[in-house]
């Protein structure tokens, strides 16, 4: 058997397997769990490994080696990242790409952590006699791609909560059309205040004793550890063809993303420069223009799934890199603000015919501003521009919407009111018991 590879909480020295890590979601003291250490990996390792399946199985295999899930890795991703994430070609003028992750069954890249995550628990619980609740606290992507992944697997049932207004009406209605085991939450609050309640809940161990609790937030490793699968396979596409390293420009907002894209870096994948593209929501700018780290009160924005003030993800950013001087020099971010979003959606759909959603182009609105030096470069397009409808149309910008979300759109929806605030969770998941 081959060896071993513990996980550590980024607060402390409690361990977990790999079962454990992604069973529990958040480690007992808050923490976030993370490898002993990252597994590296040389370019010949992925000779002959061509599709993201076959690419996320060689990758990830040093994460299973020697768990439960190990000999089942290549079917997981066979499952699970069964659509297309294509490398298009932004335009001739530069050596630059389009990473397209929104052809999943919700028009978002969350689509491929949640699948990957659904595929594992599915595969852990087998034989449980007890129900398992995922929370999951949403900006906007992220809890219709864990409903689409969990809706109507037995002994599973999914609790999203999302802040009431703040996301575009395309995405509240996918959060709210599932039903059966699928429960929305609309919460009078930010996206902040949703995370906090999920870890508060994740972190009540009275409450856990009467209802088993888990998490699909970016802080899950089953979501994380798949989304540096297509990071690779960008990153060895271009190698492949051109012999040289790609710079990768991640729109991000609770750093799961391009934290993915770090860590496939840090695991020998052929990636540069990493850039963060942050809406107004300025802590990561802030810190790596030299402030002090200090989360601040949420914005809202344009780009809403980007909203979040305490990227969850920093820990694991400060574990890779301990030091502030280290992190600085690994990565660069910037800030863009509404109007500029505005601007760069206009430019792109009327001079190139480049229409995307409001979160890659802040991306964009990076690339836009670096010189043409020949360096490949690779964009994150992280959802679908048809579910930020409200965003574009005004600007006379109208995208086709996909079957799967035309679908999705097609259902009712509902949603529960919540107040933003712990004990009224706790409240309200309690009253689940009572009628179980």
């Amino acid at each position: 058997m081959s060896e071993r590879l513990l996980f550590h909480s980024t607060r402390g020295a409690a361990s977990a397997t790999l079962e454990q890590a992604i069973a529990a979601g958040l480690a007992p003291d808050g923490g976030l769990y993370v490898p002993e250490a990252l597994p590296r990996l040389t370019i010949e390792a992925f000779d002959g490994a061509e599709t993201l399946p076959e690419i996320a199985s060689v990758l990830l295999a040093p994460f299973f080696a020697g768990s439960s899930l190990a000999g089942a890795l290549p079917e997981i991703c066979a499952e699970a990242l069964n659509f297309p994430t294509p490398l298009s070609r932004l335009s001739q003028r530069r050596q630059a790409y389009l990473l397209e992750l929104f052809h999943g069954p919700t028009a978002a890249f969350k689509d491929i952590g949640a699948r990957f995550l659904a595929a594992c628990l599915t595969r852990l619980r087998r034989g449980a006699t007890q129900a398992l609740t995922i929370l999951v606290a949403t900006s906007g992507d992220t809890g219709a791609a864990v409903a689409a992944a969990l809706h109507r697997q037995p002994g599973v049932h999914v609790v999203i909560l999302y802040p009431d207004g703040r996301v575009s009406p395309r995405q509240a209605h996918q959060l709210g059309c599932f039903g059966d085991n699928v429960q929305a939450l609309r919460v009078d609050g930010s996206f902040d205040d949703c995370q906090r309640m999920v870890k508060a809940m994740l972190n009540d161990s009275e409450l856990q004793a009467q209802l088993p609790l888990s998490s699909a937030n970016s802080i899950s490793l089953g979501r994380l550890l798949p989304q540096m699968s297509y990071y690779a396979q960008a990153a060895l596409t271009i190698w492949r063809e051109h012999g040289t390293e790609a710079g990768f420009i991640v729109p991000t907002g609770n750093l799961g993303n391009a934290l993915a894209c770090v860590w496939a870096r840090e695991m020998g994948l052929p990636i540069g420069y990493i850039h963060l593209a942050c809406n107004a929501n300025a802590t990561l700018p802030d810190y790596f223009g030299g402030a002090d780290y200090t989360p601040q009160p949420t914005v809202a924005t344009l780009a809403n799934a980007m909203d979040v003030g305490a990227p969850s993800n920093f820990e694991r950013l400060r574990w890779t890199f301990p030091h502030d001087n280290e992190l600085r020099s690994e990565l660069s971010a910037s800030s863009t603000n509404d109007a500029e979003i505005r601007q760069t959606l206009v430019r792109h759909a009327k001079d190139e015919g480049e229409i995307v959603c409001p979160h890659t182009a802040t991306a964009l609105r990076v690339l836009d501003e670096l010189a043409d030096d020949g360096t490949p470069r690779v964009i994150a397009a992280t959802a679908h521009p048809a579910k930020f409808e409200t965003v574009l149309e005004p600007l006379g910008i109208s995208p086709e919407v996909p079957g799967s979300l035309a679908a999705m759109l097609y259902r009712s929806a509902s949603a529960e009111a919540l107040a933003a605030n712990e004990d009224a969770l706790r409240e309200w998941l309690l009253a689940q018991v009572e009628k179980a």
